[in-house]
């Protein structure tokens, strides 16, 4: 199934270096998708890219740091200049911060750190392309959350509060555009296995794994699926809501 029958058609992935961002990047190049590759990872962001172009698809490689406001301005007008309208984005960048940990054993600065990336930088990232899309009026934006921003993850408290803001973020900005064509959702996986959660403490991953009813992790390709349908003009009537990609650990 091709979820973009409409062509041409253009899709930012912030993140796009590894994990989920690169796999949402390979599967939409699949779709006939022209993808723009953003990390802060140059090099990274150039082998997604390479990938997709070497498949056939049209893509870009771009660097942009979510912390860094300015780089990540510059970044949408290249792909404006390059691919032209940008009909969606897909925010996946994100860091987990100190894991396993007890509230009072946070470090503050590892807390802030996690912050400018979950949650601030995904403001800045709706404030760059936000008045692109209005300018068409159409936009689809995705922001990736995470289960732990619904249920909370036990000795990840950076990493639960910073994705449960980045959820009242989306339901916020949803309501702001709901009648312009942008339509502004989150998808919360549980565990996928990506180089994020590789190199998390095994006691971790098992905490989490096991508070999925099915037992197992979700994989690159139906988070990549599930992206590519939400930033699809098919997803035309939700707007606000947080999707979960979770194995059935959260049905709400």
């Amino acid at each position: 199934m091709n979820y973009f029958p409409e062509k041409p058609c253009t899709v930012a992935v912030v993140g796009a270096g590894s994990g989920i961002g690169r796999a949402a990047a390979a599967f939409l190049g699949g779709q006939g998708v022209a993808v723009a590759c953003l990390d802060r990872a140059a090099a990274a962001a150039e082998e997604t890219a390479a990938r997709i172009r070497a498949d056939g698809g049209a893509a870009l490689a771009l660097a942009a740091d979510v912390t860094a406001d300015e780089t990540v301005e510059a970044a949408l007008d290249r792909v404006e200049a390059e691919l032209g309208q940008i009909h969606g984005l897909v925010n996946c960048a994100g860091v987990t911060g100190r894991t396993n940990i007890k509230g009072h054993e946070v470090e503050m600065d590892d807390f802030d750190r996690v912050y400018r990336i979950n949650l601030r930088g995904a403001m800045v990232v709706s404030k760059a392309v936000l008045p692109r899309m209005l300018r068409h009026g159409y936009g689809r934006l995705l922001h990736v959350a995470s289960i732990a921003g619904k249920e909370g993850n036990a000795g990840m408290a950076a990493y639960s509060a910073t994705k449960a803001g980045l959820i009242g973020l989306v339901k916020s900005l949803a309501k702001d555009y709901a009648e312009t064509g942008v339509t502004i959702n989150a998808l919360a996986p549980a565990v996928i296995r990506t180089p994020l959660v590789e190199v998390l403490p095994e006691a971790t991953v098992k905490y989490m794994t096991d508070k999925i009813p099915m037992k197992r992790c979700g994989t690159l390709e139906e988070a990549a699926r599930m992206i590519a349908w939400i930033v699809s003009p098919a997803c035309s009537f939700t707007t606000g809501f947080t999707f979960d990609l979770s194995g059935g650990r959260a049905t709400y």
